[in-house]
């Protein structure tokens, strides 16, 4: 009986535990598995998710330090070179230098990591180098101021047609007058590839590259000119420079002879003892060029300093005839401006060659610039009745648009870091520069003059002057005697019609 019992209880007990569990299996259907899995996923990802923003703004802070430090290091040592560029000028030998010259062109250069040289193109007496350290004994790479030898070359070659500069290749279209005031890198690329290497380097040792001016300053460095290049290589070689290194004082004598008609002259500052011995200019030689290659290249300089990538050299007072060159060398900016004026009667070279962030934006041609206008009492002279140059520069005047600087750009002495952050889009690491700024049409204005009156003050302002060029046809090919002037008319821009629908 009692097992019976026992068996019962089992029984129950049993059939409670089984109906306990199927009722909490009933409860448990009426739930959302996926809901409940999806919250708990949310519940894992919000700590992760709040975990992964907190590393990624940690890491932005982190980046944003660094970048802050980098230009930190990097202005402290430009501040460093800067400094070591005045204790440099502080050990120049100004003996024999003209005291005006040197502290104008001091004043013009300022605090800023540079040289300059202010020289006599006809003959050869150098007036101030300032930094000579950096003018006589470092090698810069000449960036675009090679074009200047490329474009002798491509002329005395036959390689550019004076009557017709635009035909250089099929895909050119530019002339030479345009390509040197912009510093066009296409163009030189061209006139060098078909000059080729070995021409190019016998006319760039013709100029005064790759050996010593014989200046009577000690311990001059010669430069370099490349050994040996082939195919795309000659090309940049002939717009960028690659692998020449030149001095300051071999672009002045350079910019020299193509002032005074091919004379390479020897530079020399006075000094008491010598003084007897150089009452005459020493001409190195007389470079193998024709005298019209030269004239061909100052519509093209002259443009450089009105209106196009030297502008910042403009002098309302003086037809000045210059070249740019800003380019990377080692990972740092070099930047220089090789000049002669006054066109008719060239009196002064100056070139100026800076590095870091001071070679950038045209600093060089600021510099320059300055110099120039703050000589102009002393060296600014009335047009010589030199007919070829004054044509030239009226041409230039009336045919293409004249950007000067402002009033306040002229007047300032110094660039300030704002000017030194201005816009680059013209310079990369790798490409020189290479503006391509079409003018904007304005209503013909009648050309200023070369010179004006010498009483004018030098910050006077000049109007932007432009006349239309038609393009080239067979009228238009014509000799410019053929031609009536009141035939040159502005070119009107066809408009697009668009068709509206019914």
């Amino acid at each position: 009986m009692n097992s019976i019992h026992a068996i019962t209880r089992s029984a129950s007990v049993l059939f409670l535990l089984v109906a306990v569990s199927i009722s909490q299996t009933a409860i448990g259907g009426t739930r959302h598995p996926a809901k409940d899995r999806r919250q708990g996923r949310v519940e894992k990802r919000q700590p992760s998710g709040r975990r992964a923003e907190l590393r990624r703004l940690a890491a932005r802070r982190r980046a944003e330090a660094a970048r802050l430090a980098a230009i930190a290091r990097q202005r402290a040592a430009e501040e460093a070179m800067r400094d070591r560029v005045q204790s440099l000028i502080a050990k120049d030998d100004t003996t024999g230098e003209d005291t005006e010259i040197r502290r104008i062109a001091i004043n013009a250069l300022g605090h800023h990591s540079g040289t300059v040289v202010v020289m006599d193109p006809q003959t050869g007496r150098v007036y101030s180098i300032v930094n000579q350290q950096w003018a006589l004994r470092e090698v810069f790479k000449p960036c675009s101021t090679i074009k200047l030898v490329t474009g002798l070359a491509g002329l005395n070659e036959k390689i550019i047609d004076p009557a017709n500069t635009v035909a250089i290749s099929d895909s050119n279209k530019v002339d030479l007058t345009r390509a040197l005031a912009y510093s066009k890198n296409d163009y030189f690329q061209q006139v060098g590839s078909q000059v080729g290497f070995t021409k190019m380097i016998s006319y760039a040792r013709q100029l005064g590259l790759g050996e010593k001016t014989g200046i009577n300053v000690g311990n001059e460095s010669k430069g370099r000119v490349p050994t040996f290049k082939s195919d795309f290589a000659v090309n940049r070689m002939s717009s960028h420079g690659d692998d020449f290194t030149v001095t300051a004082v071999q672009l002045a004598t350079l910019v020299s002879a193509m002032a005074n008609g091919g004379k390479l002259l020897t530079p020399y500052v006075t000094r008491p003892s010598q003084e007897d011995k150089r009452s005459t200019p020493k001409v190195r030689r007389l470079v193998s060029i024709n005298s019209d290659s030269f004239k061909h290249m100052v519509p093209g300089m002259i443009g450089s300093v009105s209106y196009g990538s030297g502008k910042r050299a403009f002098d309302p007072q003086e037809i000045i005839a210059g070249k740019t060159g800003t380019c990377t060398e080692h990972g740092a900016w070099v930047g220089l401006f090789t000049s002669y004026a006054p066109l008719n009667n060239p009196r002064l070279a100056i070139v100026v060659i800076a590095r870091g962030a001071d070679g950038r934006n045209h600093f060089p041609a600021a510099v320059a610039g300055r110099i120039y206008r703050d000589l102009n009492g002393r060296f600014a002279t009335p047009p010589s009745g030199t007919q070829t140059d004054t044509q030239i520069a009226a041409q230039i005047a009336t045919t293409r648009e004249l950007q000067p600087l402002s009033d306040s750009s002229i007047s300032k002495a110094r660039l300030t870091e704002t000017e030194l952050k201005a816009d680059t889009s013209d310079e990369s690491a790798d490409t020189d520069e290479d503006i391509d700024t079409e003018a904007t049409a304005l209503k013909p204005e009648t050309p200023r003059t070369i010179w004006g009156d010498t009483r004018k003050p030098a910050d006077s302002k000049v109007k932007r002057v432009l006349m239309s060029i038609p393009k080239r046809t067979e009228e238009t090919a014509k000799p410019p005697s053929a031609a009536k002037a009141t035939d040159l008319k502005p070119l009107e821009r066809p408009r697009r019609v668009v068709a509206t629908p019914q």
